[in-house]
């Protein structure tokens, strides 16, 4: 079905799918972003349940409060730190882009849903969060395919994260997600480059029983 030719443009897109913190203040077509959620809707789920719920964050007030819990999130982070080489790298990071990237994406898990009727989470109910993360990676890959870039906030507390956006109580936080068009373009990981944490060798991560 797919020739050598896609195959090797399939990994150079991988290799090109990185966690933007760096936004032009270009919005993002809204045939885009539905473009986005449809695909991501094609992602796999356990039972078929489709536990993603995507909450779009519109309120300035919203987007206000959480730069404010993320940007206090990550100096309680910051101290992890203190009295380490680590220390002065850390904090020049910029680890998200919540106040530039013109989208913000919120994604949860209904941990009830109702599609699926319970088929494969009798002894694995986390697989209903492992389904919402690969929708997540399949909007990230469809947004790359558009030259739209995605970070993944998680320096923050769930619960209050869960309290500003007023959802259901059955439904779990897995991503704060910031959508743009990046500044500028690397297939290099943000971290690698600022010195963070080397890419690893794969073999280091297989093993055989």
């Amino acid at each position: 079905m797919f020739d050598s030719d896609f195959a090797d443009r399939f990994v150079q897109l991988l290799r090109w799918r990185r966690d933007v913190r760096h936004f032009a203040p270009d919005a993002v077509p809204e045939q885009d972003m539905h473009e986005l959620l449809t695909c991501a809707a094609l992602a796999p789920s356990v039972g078929n349940s489709q536990p993603w719920r995507f909450v779009r964050l519109r309120s300035v007030t919203v987007r206000d409060a959480l730069v404010a819990h993320v940007d206090e999130q990550n100096a309680l982070a910051a101290e992890r730190y203190q009295g380490q080489e680590r220390y002065e790298t850390y904090r020049k990071l910029k680890l998200h882009g919540l106040r530039e990237a013109p989208e913000l994406l919120a994604v949860f898990c209904d941990e009830k849903p109702e599609a699926g009727h319970g088929l494969g989470i009798a002894t694995m109910p986390e697989a209903l969060r492992y389904s919402c993360v690969t929708a997540i990676h399949t909007l990230w890959l469809t947004a790359r395919l558009r030259g739209i870039g995605v970070g993944w906030v998680s320096i923050l507390d769930p619960a209050a994260v869960r309290a500003m956006l007023d959802v259901p109580a059955d439904w779990s936080l897995i991503a704060l997600l910031c959508i743009g068009f990046p500044q500028d373009e690397f297939d290099t990981p943000e971290l690698e480059r600022q010195g963070w944490q080397l890419r690893e060798p794969l073999l280091d991560r297989v093993f055989e029983r």
